[in-house]
């Protein structure tokens, strides 16, 4: 599968779905109403219902959030959902987001309120998580349906889903089951109430039947479209992360605020250098501050040609480019201490051009405070007033000046701005170093770095230090010192296991973060068996939502049992089993996501302070944001922008980002296909009361064991 890995357009289909408001031929341009791109989000504090908003949120779409549980919430009536803006009629919201088919008591004027603005404007609702009943065009559970758990369940999308809104799948859905001890999944099983104009996106087969069961489907009465949804989930969870973009699609008709992609970029630190290794005896690593000064005989892991081989291999049979942080006194130490001969940096720098490189520097020192390690932990080294020992501006500035000009002069595609110090030290490091060492931001300008990489797990924020913004980095628990499976889960048990079970009781330690193994694992099957497949969760968890921050293993990790490799393909070819073709891994280098983090920051920001304003009146959408605010935006492919084609391709759709320099406003023009509007059916009158469900539905969490992070940083 094709990755993304630069500016591009790519032709794509289109699926052209209903966009929102009435059809363009049933009314004279002055007389079509203006559809503000905004959200009603209804929520009762359920998962589900916050999964949709933290969807939205991520991808930058605007929402109004009516929370049902504060007494003192604004009233759901007319006013509250439409108005008239110079003379035209304007409904503020393009989708509604609620609960179920119907949160509101019997006879509620807001419920009637919101059936007659959705009749009117023809605004999709969207019922975050409902029981399967005729209300909502499906028959009950309990008519030859199914009620309960479908953990490891592997659902479809339809014909109907992949023609319509889901149509960057393959195909599967498949659910999660993590945990034996955790119920992860529930959900409604069933079929549509016969004469129901109700279509199936996603289904799934009904436990001991023949039938199939709607999951996800679109149920259309009485001039209402609703998208009825019939399982639970949170944020979190694969299942959700997979069909949130299409809920969002089918919601907006692809016209709205903000976009979405799949990110997936791998630093692998330490290249030239030898990495220290774990001692299975010690449960320390020689010549690393974990272990006492003298203790145990390192033995250092360093990648050989043959390595770099299968790197390169690895790269064209997955289509995707890793970036290389290379320390350039790894490969002069080498050649030192074998006659001027150094094979691997030999064959890296042949290859040089088959991978993305990154300045690590020259030594890979330590650049935060001096560091005293006759302790263990270490601590920050002092002066005779007790203030901090910092490392000086000009040794940091030579750390990174050295490395670049080595890399120049091998000629290396280098981008100078670019930067991950050592441990990414130089920030700040809890509990011993609470503040970045003050004369890191001055190197930093004395070398016009722009962008520096950080360790997501203690500095997940973007910020500026000195000239350069930082990129957080998700560490994989695929250890620096271990270049053997055994290895790694040797060091595993140390770390997740208890005092009792001959463990370090970090895990006990840390309660909030981490959970202790049931019993350590098999140093033989522990890391296929277990490691790999949670590593693999988190990482395409993080891959699929929308998540652009680069992941960081280690150069030992491609040497000897070469362990990473496992944990990459499964990630990778996870993810092309479940998309199709059109929505491929985007694969950035470190400076490109850094822009992405800070143009999200910057229009974070201005929907925050109400700067932006967008509305779709026919076949124009304009958005109107100060002058210079980058905007970003997803409508149908096709779209055009002041008479040119408008955004990259993806997911059968198109957005990019998009400079308001000269103007306070951007008009898009759709194409003809996108404003003939959707048609309505009358199925008799809109329900004003819910029949109560058979049995309430779980709280679904993420099981036990699955954290993002862990109390053990990798050494970077």
């Amino acid at each position: 599968m094709k990755r993304i890995t630069r500016t591009a357009v790519l032709t794509v289909g289109a699926l052209i779905a209903a966009l929102g408001v009435p059809s363009a031929t049933a009314h004279a341009a002055d007389d079509l109403p203006r559809v503000d791109l905004r959200v009603l989000v209804v929520s009762d504090g359920g998962p589900a219902v916050d999964a949709i908003a933290a969807e939205l949120e991520t991808a930058g779409t605007p929402y109004t959030e009516v929370d049902l549980t504060r007494s003192d919430r604004p009233a759901i009536d007319a006013g509250f959902l439409a108005d008239t803006v110079d003379g035209r009629p304007r409904a503020k919201y393009q989708a509604v987001v609620l609960p179920d088919d119907n949160p509101f008591p019997a006879n509620s004027p807001e419920m009637a309120a919101l059936a007659d603005y959705e009749r009117t404007y023809d605004i999709p609702q969207v019922d975050a998580y409902t029981y399967a009943r005729p209300e909502t065009g499906l028959e009950y559970p309990l008519d030859g349906g199914y009620a309960g758990s479908i953990d490891g369940v592997r659902a479809e999308v339809t014909a109907a889903g992949r023609a319509g809104p889901f149509g960057y799948l393959d195909g599967q859905v498949p659910f999660e089951d993590n945990s034996p001890t955790v119920g992860e999944s529930y959900a409604y099983l069933s079929t549509p109430v016969a004469g129901a104009d109700f279509t199936p996106y996603v289904e799934a087969a009904i436990p001991g039947r023949a039938e199939r069961g709607s999951l996800v489907g679109e149920y259309r009465h009485d001039g209402r479209r609703q998208l009825v949804v019939t399982f639970v989930y949170n944020q979190y969870q694969q299942q959700f992360r997979l069909l949130a973009r299409g809920i969002v699609d089918w919601m907006t008709g692809g016209v709205h605020l903000g976009a979405s992609r799949n990110y997936f970029a791998v630093h692998v630190d330490d290249v030239l250098a030898a990495d220290d290794r774990w001692d299975t005896e010690l449960n320390c690593t020689p010549g690393d501050v974990d272990c006492p000064e003298g203790e145990g005989t390192p033995d250092p892991i360093r990648m050989l040609p043959a390595d770099v081989d299968h790197a390169t291999s690895w790269q064209s049979g997955q289509d995707f480019t890793l970036d290389f942080a290379y320390n350039a006194a790894g490969s002069v130490d080498h050649r030192e201490d074998n006659g001027g001969a150094d094979a691997l940096a030999d064959r890296l720098i042949a290859e040089r051009d088959r991978f993305r490189w990154i300045n690590h520097t020259y030594t890979h020192a330590f650049l935060g405070c001096e560091q005293d390690t006759t302790v263990v932990p270490w601590r920050c080294a002092t002066n005779a007033d007790g203030s901090t020992r910092w490392v000086e501006r000009d040794t940091i500035s030579d750390e990174i000046a050295t490395n670049r000009v080595w890399g120049q002069t091998a000629g290396l595609p280098l981008h100078d701005d670019e930067l991950v110090t050592g441990e990414h030290s130089g920030l700040k490091v809890l509990p011993q170093q609470p503040d970045d060492n003050p004369n890191l931001a001055p190197a930093l300008a004395d070398n016009d770095i722009a962008w520096l990489a950080s360790d997501n797990s203690r500095d997940p924020a973007q910020r500026r230090v000195g000239p350069a913004t930082t990129v957080s980095r998700y560490p994989m628990n695929v250890f620096y010192n271990a270049g053997r499976a055994a290895e790694q889960v040797d060091e595993y048990n140390w770390i997740y296991t208890s005092r009792a079970q001959g463990g370090s009781g970090i895990c006990e330690d840390n309660p909030a973060t981490t959970t202790c193994l049931p019993a350590p694992l098999d140093t033989a099957t522990g890391y296929t068996d277990h490691i790999v497949p949670l590593e693999t969760r988190i990482a395409l968890g993080h891959v699929l939502a929308n998540d652009p921050k680069p992941h960081f293993i280690h150069q030992s990790n491609l040497a000897e049992d070469r362990i990473a490799y496992p944990v990459l393909d499964g990630v990778l070819d996870g993810y092309d089993a479940l998309f199709a073709d059109n929505t491929p891994v985007v694969n950035l280098r470190m400076k490109d996501i850094g822009v992405e983090l800070q143009r999200r920051a910057a229009w974070a920001d201005a929907l925050r302070d109400g700067q932006v304003t967008a509305h779709r009146t026919g076949g124009t959408v304009t958005v109107e944001a100060p002058d210079g605010t980058a905007a970003t935006v997803t409508l149908p492919t096709g779209t055009t922008l002041a008479g040119d084609t408008f955004g990259e391709g993806y997911a059968g759709r198109v957005s990019g980002w998009t400079q308001t320099a000269g103007q306070s406003a951007l008009s898009f023009t759709l194409p003809a296909s996108a404003t003939d509007g959707a048609a309505t059916d009358g199925n008799g009158p809109a329900p004003d009361a819910k029949a109560p469900a058979a049995e309430p539905a779980p709280e679904t969490r993420i099981p036990a064991g699955v954290r993002d992070h862990v109390p053990y940083t990798p050494r970077s």
